[in-house]
């Protein structure tokens, strides 16, 4: 038995809302999905997204590196051999994180759709539903508190809001929302690398004194300011969770030899795929450091992997895998499915995705 074929589908997809960070501003979902292809025609899918601003991948150079190397590199190989097929794809190209994961995910879902089990079976686990966060997009206070209104009103109760966009206001944006959802609803902040280390304290303090009650504060400064990160972690009580400082094992290892962060957020799409961050789950609690697995801005093929990964292997915080709700109509057929806060995993072979869909918006040779 082997690998026939590892095609490449480009997508782009209109988000219901725009998503605002102190990084960027979207609107689509811009995405390549890749399928590898065995002798009896199985199909198992990954997906590379485009964030410029985070990975630096793009959607162009994720199929380049999967047509030129990563595609004939597999061709003719053996599927059911999933680790030394692993192993080969992460050797084969240094960086490509985007483009390596779509290709680790697409044969962990191969393997699965051959065993007839559904990946988080492949993975070791057996759970359905995982209960995620959703992000509330930046904004000033009142637009900030009506749309975390909203999403405590459709069911979701852990709130991660983007500030850093302004931090001379960012603590008027977190009482906004805490006056707006009341006290049983968990906040988190992702500052997305906004703020100076001088800035994270003052806020972070600030929002400590006023009793907030936030539960961590991600990504407080530039992802290469280890030292940064560390500075403010020692003279904060609410947790650090690292995200942009955290791409493989070797910035993983640096972030616990500094100790920079309480905790560590875990995407397939910044680490290469599956077999990396297991990985890095594992690392980070044999040496007690918190875990969070998110997503980028994916769709369901992306945000059906790390699901799966979390229903498996889980975390010590709730996941951050909103990125598939943010879609105003899905690009594939099949996958997961949102119930409030939860993430339905399909109960069918791999991620369930049956096909990139007809009706996708696009879908460019």
């Amino acid at each position: 038995m082997t690998i026939v074929a590892v095609r490449t589908h480009r997508l782009t997809a209109p988000l219901h809302t725009p998503f605002v960070t102190a990084l960027r501003r979207a609107t689509t979902v811009d995405t390549l999905v890749v399928e590898v292809v065995d002798a009896d025609g199985r199909s198992g899918f990954g997906e590379a997204p485009q964030v410029w601003q985070v990975t630096g991948a793009s959607v162009a150079g994720a199929e380049a590196c999967v047509r030129e190397l990563l595609g004939p590199t597999l061709t003719g190989r053996n599927p059911d051999d999933l680790t030394a097929r692993c192993a080969e794809v992460r050797r084969s190209v240094a960086g490509n994180e985007a483009a390596r994961c779509a290709v680790d995910v697409a044969l962990h879902d191969l393997a699965a759709r051959r065993l007839g089990v559904p990946l988080v079976r492949l993975l070791g686990g057996t759970r359905l539903r995982v209960p995620t966060d959703v992000t509330v997009a930046a904004g000033d206070p009142a637009e900030i508190a009506a749309a975390a209104r909203r999403r405590h009103a459709e069911g979701f109760g852990v709130l991660k809001l983007k500030v850093g966009t302004d931090a001379a206001g960012d603590l008027d944006r977190v009482r906004a929302v805490r006056g707006a959802v009341g006290g049983g609803v968990r906040i988190r902040l992702d500052a997305n690398q906004g703020w100076t280390p001088r800035e994270a304290v003052r806020v972070i303090r600030g929002i400590e004194d006023a009793g907030l009650g936030v539960e961590l504060v991600e990504q407080p400064v530039d992802r290469r300011d280890l030292d940064g990160m560390a500075w403010v972690s020692e003279r904060v009580q609410i947790p650090i969770l690292a995200d942009e400082s955290v791409f493989d094992l070797r910035d993983l290892v640096e972030v616990i030899r500094r100790r920079a962060a309480d905790l560590v957020n875990v995407k397939l799409a910044k680490c290469g795929g599956l077999s990396t961050a297991r990985t890095l789950l594992e690392v980070a609690a044999a040496y007690g450091v918190g875990t969070v697995v998110g997503s980028m801005m994916e769709t369901q093929v992306g945000v059906g992997a790390a699901a799966s990964l979390v229903a498996a292997h889980p975390a010590t915080g709730t996941a951050d895998l909103d990125a598939a709700w943010w879609l105003a109509r899905s690009p594939v057929v099949g996958g997961i499915r949102y119930d409030a806060a939860s993430i339905v995993l399909p109960d069918a072979p791999g991620l369930g995705i049956a096909s990139v869909s007809e009706v996708k918006i696009q879908d460019k040779d």
